[in-house]
């Protein structure tokens, strides 16, 4: 049989010629919110991997909603121009369809770098103050964030409509909000961080109601032929936290606003959430998503073997797969995953000669590719 993993998917008004996506992977390598040569470097090498769609990084709607100061942002002008220069350069050369995920990173804001530590940034470090659903620190020795009244709220949502519009202008394909990982939408999410007393808090009901807002703010702006998806958690891992039910539910809602995906994640709402490590761990949740609603499901998530991939395309476990480390480690993923699975993907005209129709070296190199063996 073909494979399922190489065949397109239809998107609203956009075609993916396979279900492979790069995940969004933040570089925390921007200067003041501005995207620059790394980028150019990061995301056209990624262009070339042969993959159905690149999704870029978790990019803030305002100064305070990055993770780091080293955090991409798409708030001002000059962030604008700069990520559409270096969008420019990968559209002209490489022909894989461009996404963007938004977000606000809520109370986990204002920290350092991962390589220097990924804790809360002090005053002489130029910390900002963070906001969320309620004044709960995420940790220990994390600040208290402080909550977020109607107007600060009114504003976030704004923000996110006015970035999703610098988006369109960039001539994105698709757009993603961020509502996981314990970021902001995620908090107002989850009765871990959403402590409130008002018509946001309480209730799942309540609880979805400023993240749906949200989303449908960004719907009535986003071009109506272009997909709108969310990055969602499948579960909290903290007893107490949102379930799979949860999960299903606010999918539910989020396909009556006119959502196209779900990309299924999970954890990162507290310290000691836990966070399974077995390959496709999230599998499970999303096949039971797909399976209680009408979304399309991307899952992410230890996926790391074209056959494990492909497998959980061709049983209608997910309709898509995100790879996000598997591709730092191996940008030639798609290539030795269609070699694996007899599939046929054409490669940039450069890099033709190394295609295995032409090269017969391709099999010497890579012979466990042809057993259907990890491919990483």
């Amino acid at each position: 049989m073909p494979s399922q993993l190489f065949s397109p998917i239809d998107l609203r008004g956009l075609t993916l010629p396979n279900r492979i996506v790069i995940a969004p992977m933040c570089q925390y390598s921007a200067v003041d919110g501005n995207a620059n040569e790394w980028h150019l470097i990061h995301l056209g090498h990624m262009a070339l991997s042969g993959a159905g769609l690149l999704m870029i990084e978790a990019t803030g709607v305002e100064p305070e909603g990055r993770i780091t100061p080293a955090c991409l942002g798409l708030y001002s002008d000059e962030n604008e121009a700069a990520l559409a220069k270096v969008i420019a350069t990968v559209r002209e050369h490489g022909g894989t369809p461009l996404g963007i995920q938004i977000a606000h990173a809520g109370r986990k804001a204002s920290v350092h770098v991962p390589w220097e530590g990924g804790q809360p940034l002090s005053e002489q470090d130029s910390a900002w103050k963070t906001v969320a659903p309620s004044a709960l620190p995420f940790g220990d020795g994390w600040p208290e964030p402080r909550a977020l009244g109607a107007v600060k709220m009114d504003a976030l949502r704004d923000a996110f409509v006015a970035t999703a519009e610098r988006a369109a202008r960039i001539g994105f394909d698709l757009i993603e909000v961020h509502a996981a990982h314990g970021y902001l939408l995620h908090e107002f999410l989850s009765p871990v961080s959403n402590h409130r007393r008002d018509e946001y808090g309480g209730s799942l009901e309540n609880r979805m109601r400023f993240p749906l807002e949200v989303v449908a703010s960004v719907r009535q702006v986003w071009p109506d032929q272009r997909p709108l998806g969310l990055r969602i958690t499948g579960s909290d891992g903290v007893e107490g936290g949102l379930t799979d039910d949860d999960a299903v539910a606010f999918t539910r809602k989020l396909h009556e606003l006119g959502c196209d995906y779900v990309c299924i994640s999970s954890g990162g709402i507290a310290p000691g959430a836990f966070l399974a490590s077995e390959p496709g761990y999230n599998v499970p949740i999303a096949a039971k998503i797909k399976s209680e609603t009408d979304m399309a499901v991307r899952v992410v998530g230890q996926i790391t073997e074209a056959i494990q991939a492909e497998d959980i395309i061709a049983t209608g476990q997910a309709d898509m797969v995100a790879l996000a480390r598997a591709l730092l480690d191996n940008p030639r993923w798609p290539w030795h995953a269609a070699q694996a699975l007899g599939a046929h993907l054409d490669y940039p005209p450069p890099y033709a000669r190394s295609h295995p129709d032409l090269w017969p070296g391709a099999k010497l190199l890579h012979p466990e590719l042809a057993r259907g063996a990890k491919s990483g």
